[in-house]
């Protein structure tokens, strides 16, 4: 069964479909406009798809592809350079049509590239791991990392069309099937208890690849970051709700290095400390954090930071693009189900869950 919900923003609404077998089935025809197609893609995932997209593709159309290194810590200026050499040496114009065939890493890299090629292109993400799914391929926040700071180069470019086919799943590691689980947990800690609960009943059939069960996670964590897109594209106020446990984490992926945590293991434990602040603020119970932290347990992936020295960790923080004059903001958790974006709360208290994993002197 086919699944569909559209995303609606200023510059155009795009559908978002999620189904099985869909990069085998689905009919690109009516999604791209030019004569000219780069399919960007990387090393582990191109064995697996790339032939079948290409097969897919309308035969009339210039077909190149861009296959690079696989990883987190190769999401930098020199693979979009890599994107713009072959745009450029195959005389790619303006109505060409980009597509992201790969994770996060692909799909934030290949969006940065047609935001930028000729002041802007046509994209398409087919997103195939569970994280892209549900977040990256959806909302047209795009960028590259900093040896600083984790996604601060960047643009805001809304693609034509997301496929999420569900068959991509059965190839993927069952690390990074956790990493994509921690962000859909996400969606049910800021604004669905509902949704939490579901995901404590269905969570060892999700582990377990039940694809029917996962496609209804991803489509209603789509649901719920389409509905705040359309509010706020631009992250001016309720999208940063969206960023729930990533200054923590971003925290952990930049100290670490890149791809060494995955982003959805550095999400969990970002989301612990943001709840562990949250209850030191006085909103939520040890038993809500418990709760919580279980269901981040049961889905295989940590819980506890590495050790990082806490004025290191503040500094990092600083980096952070929800910094706003000085104050580093924070979205933390007034109850499940409820959060909210603030920097009134106790610096003391992010210090003492700084200090929960503060490196020895």
């Amino acid at each position: 069964m086919r699944r569909e919900l559209i995303v609606h923003t200023r510059s155009h609404d795009y559908p978002i479909f999620i189904g099985e077998n869909l990069i085998e089935t689905f009919d690109f025809a009516d999604y791209i406009g030019g004569k000219q197609i780069l399919v960007v893609t990387n090393e582990t995932v191109a064995p697996l798809y790339l032939d079948k997209l290409v097969a897919r593709l309308p035969a009339d159309k210039l077909i190149k592809t861009c296959i690079l290194p696989d990883g987190e810590q190769y999401k930098t200026q020199q693979s979009i350079d890599s994107i713009y050499d072959q745009l450029m040496e195959n005389h790619f114009n303006r109505d060409c049509t980009l597509i992201a065939l790969g994770g996060g890493v692909i799909g934030d890299m290949v969006g940065f590239a047609a935001a930028s090629f000729m002041r802007g292109v046509d994209f398409i993400q087919i997103p195939t791991t569970l994280l892209s799914q549900v977040d990256s391929s959806v909302g047209g926040k795009t960028g590259i990392n900093h040896r600083l700071g984790k996604n601060m180069i960047g643009a805001f470019w809304q693609p034509r069309l997301v496929l999420a086919d569900m068959t991509t799943l059965k190839t993927l590691p069952p690390r990074e099937l956790s990493a994509g689980l921690a962000e859909v947990i996400k969606y049910a800690l800021i604004g669905d208890v509902a949704f939490l609960a579901w995901l404590e009943t269905h969570m060892t059939s999700l582990r377990a690849l039940d694809l029917n069960l996962l496609a209804q996670a991803v489509l209603i964590s789509c649901q719920h970051k389409a509905d705040i897109v359309a509010q706020d594209e631009f992250e001016a106020n309720k999208r940063a709700l969206l960023n729930f446990g990533h200054t923590f984490g971003h925290v952990i992926e930049t100290h670490e290095g890149y791809g060494n945590w995955l982003h959805g293991e550095a999400v969990a434990v970002g989301m612990i400390q943001a709840m562990q602040l949250s209850q030191k603020q006085g909103w939520l119970s040890a038993d809500d954090v418990d709760r919580a932290s279980s269901l981040i347990a049961r889905a295989d992936l940590p819980t506890h930071p590495p050790a990082i020295k806490v004025d290191t960790a503040l500094d990092l923080m600083g980096h952070d693009k929800k910094v706003k004059s000085g104050k580093i903001r924070l979205v933390l958790l007034e109850k499940l189900g409820q959060a909210v974006l603030t920097s009134a709360y106790d610096p003391a208290l992010l210090i003492d869950v700084l200090a929960l994993t503060d490196e020895p002197n």
